[in-house]
């Protein structure tokens, strides 16, 4: 059976094209996401299996990306367990009592996904029967700084100000409450990989308010711990940050396979700041997909071309998919990259 191209890239090895997915594929820019989901509740939606495979399958059929990525949130696993997590509307995640002292550790019991929140690994089941074992299905979990961002915060921030708080004036107590999150996010994972997952992406969106310093004494032994955790399934592991160009080299410790980048970074930089044993995920900004076509292609192209032709590019954006995006534009994206591609392909 051929490996498929995605999971190709991400090991290094050649590939018969060039792997597109997009984040937040399965969202507000597809029509027929809203006509599934109506305006209720995402952690709602999440929670019901067959509507979670319906949101990720849709943008596989559209646009014949080579990948799926559950349907599902980073803060699933808080939520599950109880500390108080809800996902608003045009915010994010918000909690009702955030988490502030080593009195807190005590509300993160550890995480069992089958009990806690079997419908993931339900949803996740019933995508990967749909996809076949020509399509991966993406797995995902927020990295242990990102989600904890979220929990000393109480919500999303500009400036990090509890959370940096908390690092330096309580090192131990920080430690201990990204340690117990690691845990949870491998839970997340095995459980995801064990229901048809073939690969899994942690984000550490936030990850780039960290100075290199920081990142590497507050962040990085616990994305080490997901991965080391994670290893024994044999699955290739994606690591993705927004504004993390000064940390890529240390993101490279972190034991993924791949490193998601940004618009901010051109890919050959990322590559040579990487090292040559980590495939490069990205990274074309979201907002140029709003101009018109011309523009996209031609930016899309300097991508590819950054890209070089070493083996090892997923294409991607630098972030996720914006609500207002046409849909039809993500379609002409594929193709584009599908017949233009050129790192590590197979000669035709």
């Amino acid at each position: 059976m051929a490996t498929p191209p995605l999971v190709a890239a991400c090991w290094r090895r050649p590939v018969p094209h060039t792997p597109v997915w997009f984040m937040r594929q399965a969202g507000r820019s597809l029509p027929e996401y809203r006509a599934a989901r109506g305006s209720g509740d995402v952690l709602a939606a999440i929670s019901d299996p067959a509507l979670a495979a319906e949101l990720t399958l849709q943008p596989v059929r559209r646009y014949g990306v080579d990948a799926a990525i559950l349907f599902s949130d980073i803060v699933v696993p808080v939520h599950a367990i109880g500390f108080g997590v809800t996902v608003e509307p045009g915010r994010g995640p918000v909690v009702a009592e955030p988490f502030s002292s080593k009195a807190d550790l005590g509300r993160l019991r550890p995480f069992i996904p089958e009990q806690d929140a079997p419908y993931v690994g339900e949803a996740a089941a019933l995508v990967a029967s749909e996809l076949g074992p020509d399509v991966p299905l993406i797995g995902f979990a927020g990295a242990p700084f990102t989600v904890a961002s979220y929990l000393v915060e109480g919500g999303p921030s500009r400036t990090f100000a509890r959370v940096k708080s908390l690092m330096h004036a309580d090192p131990a107590v920080w430690h201990a409450l990204v340690e117990r999150l690691a845990d949870m996010a491998a839970a997340s994972l095995a459980s995801q990989v064990r229901a048809g997952a073939s690969v899994v992406q942690l984000f550490d969106s936030w990850a780039g308010a960290l100075s290199p310093g920081e990142y590497q004494r507050f962040a990085l032994p616990a994305t080490q711990r997901v991965f080391e955790a994670i290893s024994p399934l044999g699955v290739p592991g994606i690591l993705f940050g927004v504004g993390t160009g000064e940390l890529l080299g240390l993101m490279a410790q972190a034991g993924a396979h791949a490193v998601g980048v940004d618009w901010r970074v051109p890919l050959d930089s990322a590559r040579a700041r990487l090292g040559p044993r980590h495939a490069v995920q990205g990274n074309l900004d979201p907002a140029i997909c709003l101009a018109p076509w011309e523009v996209v292609a031609e930016e899309a192209r300097e991508v590819l071309r950054r890209a070089g032709r070493a083996t090892g590019h997923i294409f991607n954006l630098g972030h996720g998919v914006l609500p207002e995006t046409d849909p039809g534009i993500l379609s002409a994206l594929v193709e584009l990259v599908h017949a233009e591609g050129r790192a590590g392909v197979l000669p035709r």
